[in-house]
């Protein structure tokens, strides 16, 4: 049976990638977008299989109508994928607190706004997947990213809850965690701090491992499919090879530090 699926941030990068690779294989898609006239060729090419939506995910209200009218318009959802988010680039000493609220805003409250808005209705139908598009940055954290990282992070430790709360309703809940891609993440969509002259060294030297050809994410699509056709959907999962070298080097290290400070870790239990 085809599925009906409801993707934030539709326009461009991975979020085109998953409506494309749904829409290939005959299922329905409500596509949102900040514009949906980037949504135009779409609508051309698939006709009413995919229902354009233009949504702000930081505006509640009109969060939860965009999820109505796509339950409304296809009688269910199956597939929900929070994507919308951008990068915020900058020291935690030179953002400012409103560019840290922004993304927040975006990237963990617009996330919640949508989950919310959709549980009702996967609970009613006892099933449907939740799919929250993260980073490797969501358990991994580099300079210059720090408002960045306290947004993936917090996403990470909402959903984790998210899904032990909803398994019983047969609601399944994945986070995808990918690599460095070639989207617009972190050129247009970007937000950048004002630098500050004492961390030009840092900031270079950040640039210096930035630089290069970064992979296109031309096997998103069929990636994703693999994870929302899954009898077992696993809670989380790397997309792209570069988590699977960097992940277990930083819990490799931070299991050796617990190990070396435990004398410490007892002491405060007065042993």
């Amino acid at each position: 049976m085809s599925k009906v699926w409801f993707v934030t941030g539709s326009s461009k990068g991975f979020g085109r990638e998953f409506v494309i690779a749904a829409l290939e294989r005959g299922d329905k898609v409500a596509a949102t977008a900040r514009n949906t006239d980037t949504l135009n060729d779409l609508v051309e090419k698939y006709g009413d299989a995919v229902l354009p939506l233009q949504l702000d995910v930081t505006d509640r209200d009109k969060v939860f109508a965009a999820v109505k009218s796509a339950h409304d318009t296809f009688g269910r959802l199956d597939v929900v994928i929070n994507n919308a988010g951008y990068g915020l680039f900058g020291t935690v000493e030179e953002i400012t607190e409103q560019q840290l609220r922004d993304q927040l805003d975006t990237n963990l409250f617009g996330v919640f706004h949508v989950t919310q808005a959709v549980l009702p209705i996967l609970r009613e139908q006892g099933s449907g997947h939740i799919i929250q598009i993260s980073t490797i940055g969501g358990i991994a954290a580099f300079p210059t990213l720090g408002g960045y990282h306290a947004s993936k992070w917090a996403l990470e430790g909402l959903t984790e809850s998210l899904a032990q709360e909803v398994a019983g309703f047969g609601v399944k809940v994945t986070l995808v965690e990918p690599g460095g891609f070639d989207t617009d993440w972190s050129s247009a969509s970007a937000v950048v701090a004002d630098a500050q002259p004492q961390y030009a060294s840092l900031h270079d030297a950040m640039n210096s491992r930035t630089a290069g050809p970064q992979p296109k994410p031309v096997g998103f699509g069929s990636a994703i499919l693999k994870v929302v056709d899954a009898e077992k959907a696993p809670l989380r999962v790397f997309f792209g090879e570069q988590p699977t070298q960097v992940a277990p080097r930083i819990y490799q290290q931070r299991l050796a530090e617990w190990a070396e400070w435990a004398p410490v870790s007892r002491e405060a239990e007065g042993k």
